[in-house]
């Protein structure tokens, strides 16, 4: 169970929030959630568990719920597909979702997780048409699953595949990674912006990509030194910065709430 949101906790972040003028807000959900799981135990616990984060998000009024389609370990991709859309469904029966919409992030494929493709948020999409779902682009994710997105040829073919899959318009939110894990390795580490295997010049084109520059970029950069978050703030900034070209909303991590 979650910690109880106390009203005062509500009416703080509401008020936060206003006078940060932070917006959009994403909420990430609890990484424990497994929508896809063959085990019924953790699958029954793992619906549970998100909707109390839909619950919670409603409350709070954030714009956006992150959530990863989980791991089929147990059965085959396909029928891992199949139980998330229908966990999805049956978390959210009977909730007004009004404006909140729920982000399906792409994963990196580390062991049997599903959502490697853009292919398969397609098919979860595609089996939810009442639900108002979207994409969170990670980048860290998409490169070590096997886009490579180094050369503007790979990035762009990356955009196109996009475009014929789950729609340009709906990556809604990018988490913006280097990657500490080499190409289509299939691991999941992020990195700083710059430094891992993607690279600088590569990261960049993404931050200045038009086609991208309605998104709202969330660094989700390691914190292992006090100094880091504000680097990479700098550096996503440079980024962009300059010729006046189509320009994302940039949101440093701290406006995407961990509600733990």
């Amino acid at each position: 169970m979650a910690k109880t949101l106390l009203p005062d906790d509500v009416a703080l972040f509401r008020k936060t929030r206003r006078a940060m003028k932070l917006s959009p807000v994403l909420v990430h959900c609890n990484y424990l959630v497994n929508l896809a799981a063959a085990d019924a135990v953790l699958l029954e616990k793992s619906r549970v568990s998100f909707r109390e984060e839909l619950e919670r998000a409603l409350l709070l009024g954030v714009d956006y719920l992150v959530v990863h389609p989980g791991s089929s370990r147990g059965a085959c991709e396909a029928d891992g597909l199949v139980t998330c859309a229908r966990s999805l469904e049956i978390s959210c029966r009977g909730l007004n979702l009004g404006s909140l919409r729920i982000l399906l992030e792409n994963t990196a494929g580390q062991g049997e997780c599903i959502g490697h493709r853009f292919e398969h948020l397609r098919t979860i999409m595609d089996a939810c048409p009442t639900l108002p779902l979207a994409v969170c682009f990670d980048t860290a994710h998409a490169f070590t699953a096997g886009y490579d997105i180094r050369d503007e040829e790979g990035l762009e073919g990356l955009l196109a595949l996009i475009k014929n899959t789950v729609g340009l318009k709906n990556i809604r939110a990018i988490h913006f990674n280097d990657s500490r894990a080499p190409y289509n390795s299939r691991v999941d580490r992020h990195w700083h912006l710059g430094e891992g295997h993607i690279g600088y010049e590569a990261l960049r084109r993404i931050a200045r990509h038009p086609k991208l520059a309605h998104a709202a970029f969330i660094l989700e950069t390691p914190y292992d030194d006090p100094r880091a978050d504000t680097q990479n703030l700098l550096a996503l900034r440079a980024m962009i910065d300059s010729d006046g070209a189509a320009l994302p909303k940039v949101i440093d991590k701290i406006g995407e709430v961990a509600l733990r």
